[in-house]
């Protein structure tokens, strides 16, 4: 009897400049698929990270109006480490992002300010296979980064938009889904593990309240053992991986 074949994933596109991280929390990033994107900044890529909350409603012991300010503090920190300058905050409510044309508009506006040809965000279904349940922000702003890749390109969807002088793009060529249960394609991750581990590090605050572990000892044991799962679909080699659509 034979081995079941596992089907390999392929390697991301590679033949872009500049890409816009769309996500809901501080954290969400340095969870899914910052070893990636630090790889891609030093390829000299421009990545630019927007944000639908500040995380305001993450830490029980701590009042939203403390809590956003340190969350935004950490996030900043956490993008510097792997060569992410730009982080934009939209002020969404943690917890009650609601997916509509609001939340549409505001990230097909910032597609039109960055100009990205690849748009990355995170798992936008209901679950993270199986039985593990999503986040309803999670999902509201996955779906309507999806949707908004479009919406950016189509002056007539947001003409208010284009009288604030957010003229249409169309270039996105691919919006790229982290955490996703059915991945597509890979990028290698030994370039950036390191600094994806002191990347979500950075976010310590959190972490504390998440786990009883040595902060570190938690955070490396649970993106080295995604990343070493994921690479065997991509030839053995510590990977991040993505569900990508094409447009």
């Amino acid at each position: 009897m034979t081995e079941p074949t596992i089907t390999q994933l392929e390697p991301m596109p590679g033949d872009w400049t500049r890409a816009l991280a769309v996500v809901a929390h501080p954290d969400d990033l340095e969870y899914g698929c910052s070893a990636a994107i630090a790889g891609w900044t030093d390829e000299g890529r421009e990545v630019t990270y927007l944000l639908a909350t500040r995380g305001e409603a993450g830490i029980d012991t701590m009042p939203p109006a403390e809590c956003a300010p340190l969350r935004e503090r950490e996030q900043r920190a956490s993008a510097a480490v792997v060569g992410v300058s730009e982080v934009e905050f939209l002020d969404h409510r943690d917890g009650v992002i609601e997916y509509g044309v609001p939340l549409r508009r505001d990230i097909a506006a910032a597609i039109r300010r960055y100009r990205p040809e690849l748009v990355i965000t995170l798992n936008h279904r209901d679950t993270w296979g199986g039985v593990a349940w999503n986040t309803p922000d999670h999902v509201a702003v996955g779906r309507a980064t999806l949707d908004a890749a479009s919406d950016a390109g189509n002056r007539w969807i947001f003409p208010e938009l284009t009288e604030r002088g957010l003229e249409p793009w169309d270039g996105v060529r691919w919006v790229a889904v982290a955490g996703s249960a059915s991945p597509t394609h890979a990028v290698d991750a030994t370039p950036g593990l390191e600094r994806a581990v002191r990347s979500l590090l950075e976010h310590r605050t959190y972490i504390e309240v998440l786990t009883e572990e040595d902060p570190e000892t938690y955070v490396r044991g649970f993106l080295t053992g995604f990343a070493r799962s994921a690479g065997e679909r991509f030839g053995g080699k510590p990977a991040v991986t993505f569900e990508v659509f094409g447009r």
